[in-house]
């Protein structure tokens, strides 16, 4: 098993800090492609960020960087304490399993598994918790997303606000230091997008939870506190946002999340 990796002194409020961060790819004809140009950012525990961009604007290979599904070429990003340009491929890994919950635009569910075992799935490969243990954790989850009740049907018999439902509370299940959202509300409609950003809502605000959201919907960013746009590797726009959105958001969502 991988040692754990170090924690690094800085303050307690920073989840994550990045600083002069470079992401180079080299195309068959040796012409240098700088998909992220030099930058830095710091993002604090509980914030609720949109990631905004036109296509190639860096916004995909930056979150594949917050993620470790991609290394940067130079630049420093540190996780919760911890430098992730120092760590070998499992400690990444193992990082990726303990600190980043992932919330995917194609819900990324087994088809012929319950809501329940695609909820307990990451707790398999965390270990620690007994099968009964991982049970109540993952039932108690869906309760809070608002699917108690419904803990034993499969994916197609969800509709698609429903699965990107148990998708959230499996990104919950081990207690993640950040919530990576890729484009959460783009196979939805207008309903199911206000019930999920609700729901985002409601766990930023009462659970402070820290969520950053990639997204090319102005409505959707609304509902975050601060918007950081990506141009050409570069961020032109990084500012807070007033909450122009609310609803979508139910009110057994506040009763199950309290």
């Amino acid at each position: 098993m991988a040692n754990k990796p170090k924690r690094k002194k800085g303050s307690g409020d920073d989840v994550i800090v990045i600083k002069d961060l470079y992401k180079t790819y080299n195309t068959d004809s040796d012409i240098a492609v700088h998909a992220i140009n030099g930058v830095s950012l710091t993002i604090k525990r509980g914030e609720f960020v949109a990631i905004m961009g036109p296509s190639g604007s860096g916004k995909s290979t930056f979150m594949n960087v917050l993620g470790f599904l991609d290394s940067p070429t130079a630049g420093t990003y540190i996780l919760d304490g911890v430098d992730g340009t120092r760590l070998s491929e499992n400690e990444k890994a193992e990082i990726r399993n303990s600190k980043i919950g992932f919330v995917f635009q194609g819900f990324n569910l087994l088809s012929r598994t319950s809501a329940l075992e695609n909820v307990e799935l990451p707790l398999y490969y965390h270990g620690g918790l007994r099968s009964h243990e991982m049970r109540d954790k993952a039932k108690e989850l869906l309760g809070i997303v608002g699917l108690a009740g419904r803990e034993h049907h499969t994916p197609n018999r969800l509709s698609g606000g429903e699965q990107q439902r148990v998708a959230i509370a499996r990104s919950l299940v081990n207690n993640p230091a950040i919530i990576l959202a890729d484009e959460p509300t783009g196979n939805l409609d207008t309903k199911n997008t206000n019930d999920i950003m609700g729901l985002f809502t409601r766990l930023n605000k009462e659970k402070g939870l820290t969520i950053i959201l990639v997204t090319h919907e102005p409505e959707v960013a609304e509902y975050t506190d601060r918007c950081v746009v990506f141009r050409d590797g570069n961020i032109v726009k990084d500012a807070k946002m007033k909450k122009k959105k609310s609803i979508g958001y139910q009110k057994k969502d506040q009763d199950m999340i309290k």
